[in-house]
């Protein structure tokens, strides 16, 4: 049985296929089950996928801009004439000779070509949206599917016809969530005599958010202990630039990384008091499923604005703090964690209530509908 996954790319697309792939396997020991992916040439995640021993091909995509401007319109004109069709053209001819039991897509430009493709030799398709405002892509491809996988509450997620809507929450690896406290502590080398604190900026990290955090970096480590996600083309920059404005004998509580791999990452989890993100869905979900207090940043270029939503939906909980970028200022934000670490209640409620906003067994639970799906 072969299992085919498609996806726009991002670290937001594939780590999810990478944590629904284990489940499968787990679930699936006994049975013969071979898994594929096509989709844009990405090398940071085709090597992920390789890992875990996904074949990928790799497809021309082209996207849609909506936003105004003579250079996106022509854009647009040579994705839409040329790279859309060349990229189901080739997905046609990959899924003919494959033959996939069924395609499991999640989101993004580039699982248009395979979907459409798939759709056309009538081959299963499965659709998973991260988010709780849909993205174009899965917006257009939900008309093609069987079922499709939501993240946050179906009367919440827009714009889907609620029958094809199965609310499962964001698949997470559950491999992150297993760290141990003090393992963490020796291995990232910190000091664990202040209040850990992690700040990710996203797959890729956040130059502003870095900026930001420079600016009251001194007043900080007098409070917090931080690990710090910088983003590998960051780096250097904050490295060299925190080095002038840290104190000296604060040295010991600033980690500064420039990209978290699973290992890294388990680590920073398990050793952290307090989480500071941007509001991707992968992010949330694996904050919630960790039971962790934070203060959510959403990206305001977001498409659809969709990681305001997602902040603002996960916050209505109770278990975070949305600060949106316009009113992230260096010492408001100082102030506010501050605060929240005075109040050890408040730190307390938070972590309650994103256990309760957690799905951890999302990855576990479509794994188990595809397993069975495929048993019929």
């Amino acid at each position: 049985m072969k299992i085919l996954f498609t996806g726009g790319g991002t670290g937001g697309h594939i780590f999810p296929i990478i944590a629904i792939t284990r489940e499968i396997k787990k679930v699936h020991r006994n049975e013969k089950l071979t898994f594929h992916y096509i989709g844009p040439k990405d090398d940071f995640g085709f090597s992920l996928l390789a890992k875990e021993g996904i074949q990928v091909k790799t497809i021309t995509a082209g996207k849609i801009r909506r936003y105004i401007g003579i250079k996106s319109f022509f854009q647009n004109i040579i994705d839409v004439l040329f790279k859309i069709p060349i990229g189901i053209f080739q997905s046609f001819w990959y899924i003919f000779i494959l033959a996939p039991d069924l395609i499991f897509s999640k989101g993004g430009y580039g699982s248009i070509p395979g979907v459409f493709a798939g759709w056309f030799l009538r081959v299963p398709i499965f659709l998973h949206e991260s988010d709780i405002a849909a993205g174009l892509a899965n917006r257009i491809l939900s008309r093609f599917s069987l079922e499709i996988f939501v993240s946050f509450p179906v009367k919440k997620t827009k714009p889907f016809p609620k029958e094809k809507m199965i609310s499962v929450g964001n698949p997470v690896r559950t491999e992150i969530l297993e760290g141990k406290k003090e393992e963490a502590e020796k291995s990232l080398r910190l000091s664990g005599t202040k209040p850990v604190v992690l700040i990710v900026g996203g797959s890729q990290g956040a130059q502003r958010i870095n900026d930001k955090i420079l600016q009251i970096l001194a007043d900080l480590l007098r409070n917090f202990e931080i690990i710090h996600q910088t983003g590998s083309k960051n780096f250097k920059t904050v490295q060299s630039e925190s080095k002038v404005v840290i104190p000296k004998g604060l040295e010991k509580y600033y980690h500064p990384l420039p990209v978290l791999d699973e290992k890294t990452l388990k680590s920073a989890y398990a050793a952290s008091d307090f989480i500071v993100s941007r509001a991707g869905s992968g992010s949330i979900f694996e904050i919630a499923a960790l039971g962790k207090p934070s203060i959510l940043i959403p990206l305001p270029e977001a498409a659809q604005d969709h990681q305001l939503k997602n902040a603002y939906c996960f916050a209505e909980s109770g278990a975070s703090i949305v600060i949106e970028e316009s009113n992230f200022t260096p010492h408001f934000f100082l102030e506010k964690l501050k605060y929240l670490f005075f109040q050890r209640q408040d730190i307390k409620d938070m972590a309650e209530k994103a256990k309760k906003f957690s799905k951890p067994k999302a990855a576990r639970i479509i794994a188990e509908y595809l397993v069975e799906y495929l048993k019929q």
